[in-house]
């Protein structure tokens, strides 16, 4: 048995429009939830609440001001915990939302709260649910991104295993949005100035995280001894291999694994 964090981007939970990605949603948790049945502990970090707002919202575009993202993240939180909520419960699984903010995790009281909170839930059975509470910060959380968030929650939750679930592959030699031949690495021992030089920026219209961030949350998790991936979300059936540890997205392998 493994204590796993995933964290699932919102280019993976939504169309460009911000529309609900059906397919997406409703085949990762099936996944999780058949993880969940083996034995596995799963804690789940998700974006997506403000991507999905301005969908709910019928916007243009994501908004760029402080309280039109406020706003579409408090329309597209609901409606995220929602799916959420309906979708585990048909595998018989029940969930438990956490919102942060950058005090929340720079305060140490509040980080015990934090654990204190995770803890119980995994002793419930619950499957926790995490998400920046984009309704009060007045700043994208310090930590950047969820990219970020998750890997704070993997330490924090004392977990084995932390998944980042994006559009994108793993990390690979070149931009292969440039080029076509580039090539996927499927392990990384060790994060050098050779490994940050290929992060990129965001490609997502509606995300805010980009392998920069991704590269970050691999520094946090490996020097805490926690193996991070990196694999595709559009293809949550690869989960199962990568639990099973078979080369799957990128590994970075955590110090002392």
């Amino acid at each position: 048995m493994a204590r796993i964090v995933v964290k699932v981007g919102t280019s993976t939970l939504a169309h460009p429009g911000g529309r609900l990605n059906i397919r997406h949603i409703e085949n990762l948790v099936k996944v999780l939830s058949d993880l969940k049945n083996a034995g596995h502990e799963i804690i789940l970090v998700s974006s997506g609440a403000i991507g999905m707002g301005v969908g709910k919202l019928s916007l243009s575009a994501k908004p760029t001001d402080m309280p039109s993202k406020q706003a579409a993240a408090a329309v597209g939180q609901c409606e995220l915990m929602y799916a959420y909520d309906r979708l585990f419960s048909e595998y018989s699984h029940t969930v438990g939302q956490i919102l942060l903010t950058s005090e929340d995790l720079d305060l140490p009281e509040r980080r015990v709260n934090i654990e204190n909170t995770l803890f119980r839930l995994l002793e419930y059975g619950v499957i926790p649910i995490l998400n920046e509470n984009d309704t009060i910060a007045t700043s994208e959380i310090s930590l950047g991104d969820n990219d970020t968030l998750g890997a704070l929650t993997a330490v924090y939750a004392k977990a084995d295993l932390l998944i980042l679930l994006s559009d994108i592959d793993g990390l690979l030699t070149k931009d292969p949005h440039l080029n076509p031949d580039a090539k996927i690495i499927h392990r990384v021992d060790e994060i050098n100035e050779e490994i940050e030089a290929l992060a990129g920026g965001s490609r997502s219209s509606q995300g805010t995280g980009g392998m920069i961030t991704k590269i970050q949350a691999a520094k946090t998790a490996v020097s805490h001894g926690i193996d991070m991936v990196i694999s595709n979300g559009s293809k949550p059936e690869l989960l199962y291999d990568i639990v099973e540890g078979k080369p799957v997205g990128t590994r970075f392998i955590g110090k002392g694994a």
